[in-house]
């Protein structure tokens, strides 16, 4: 097979299913992303390429392989580098994944104050990965909105996203939250402490606040700064998008599940397993998040 992309998957997927009582079906391509093969593993079929990108599966006889190759396509020519970094793309990602009624290209283009071609762009990217579904006139019909928001935090880790800063606080952070609703100015509480509000794993050991300026932020708590040991990280973000849909609870500013969701998985220490918690209670409760 020359190229095969997510949203070719879903085709392969049918015709292997067809093809079921013949035997186990293998495809080969000189390159497959990481999100085809995560989506051929989804669909439990087989796989190749050039690069040294392969898993082979079988029940009989008992046979599994697993390989590591590129993870980039070296052939640039033939499919240019794509990716859901930048303000501009976590405005729209976010804008699919928070709303459930689903806004078209010049709605979208609005509600995030990017231009309709940047988002037109966007959306065809996001329809070859498989990660969203459209209709008749490029209508978007669905959103798979748990693989975009895992699709975005890779694309745009935390850190890329602001400028972070590292600080202590020596009282620990049963002490912070309270305090942190007192300081005023505009910031919101992500990481682990937003996550315990609806899906606790454990008591959170990292303190992770967005904010406009972090040393006025850190001079009102009181925190340290500290090159290791930190347990507080104040994060002075490139764009105020991580401000939105921000709420209040017991008088301290949380940001949106969707955000806390996105900065936890690509956070140090046990933040992505406090973002599979999360996002798990997300997919069991969309009623009380997607607006």
């Amino acid at each position: 097979m020359a190229r095969l992309d997510p949203r070719g998957v879903v085709s392969v997927a049918a015709l292997a299913e067809k093809a079921a009582a013949r035997g186990p079906l293998l495809i080969v391509s000189p390159y497959l992303s990481p999100s085809t093969r995560e989506r051929l593993r989804e669909a439990e079929i087989s796989f190749l390429d050039l690069t040294g990108n392969a898993r082979l599966v079988m029940s009989k006889p008992g046979l599994f392989i697993e390989t590591q190759g590129a993870s980039e396509d070296p052939d640039r020519k033939v499919r240019p580098a794509r990716s859901l970094s930048g303000p501009k793309a976590g405005r729209i990602v976010r804008a699919l994944i928070d709303r459930k009624r689903l806004p078209g290209v010049r709605e979208l283009a609005a509600a995030t104050r990017v231009d309709a071609g940047y988002v037109s762009r966007v959306l065809s990217l996001l329809d070859s990965e498989a990660l969203i579904t459209r209709g008749g006139r490029g209508r978007i019909e669905r959103v798979d909105w748990p693989a975009l928001l895992r699709r975005w935090a890779r694309e745009a880790p935390l850190e890329s996203r602001g400028e972070v800063r590292s600080f202590l606080e020596p009282r620990g952070l049963s002490s912070l939250l309270p305090r942190v609703g007192e300081s005023g100015g505009t910031y919101a509480v992500t990481g682990g402490l937003a996550a315990a509000r609806f899906a606790p794993i454990a008591p959170a050991r990292l303190a992770v606040i967005w904010v406009r300026s972090s040393a006025t932020t850190a001079e009102r708590l009181e925190l340290r700064p500290a090159e290791s040991g930190a347990n507080v990280l104040l994060v002075e973000p490139t764009d105020d998008l991580v401000f939105e849909g921000a709420t209040e609870h017991r008088g301290v500013r949380y940001a949106a599940p969707s955000q806390v969701a996105a900065d936890l998985l690509t956070s140090p220490g046990r933040g992505p397993a406090e973002g599979e918690a999360l996002l798990k209670w997300m997919r069991e409760n969309e009623e009380a998040w997607r607006g």
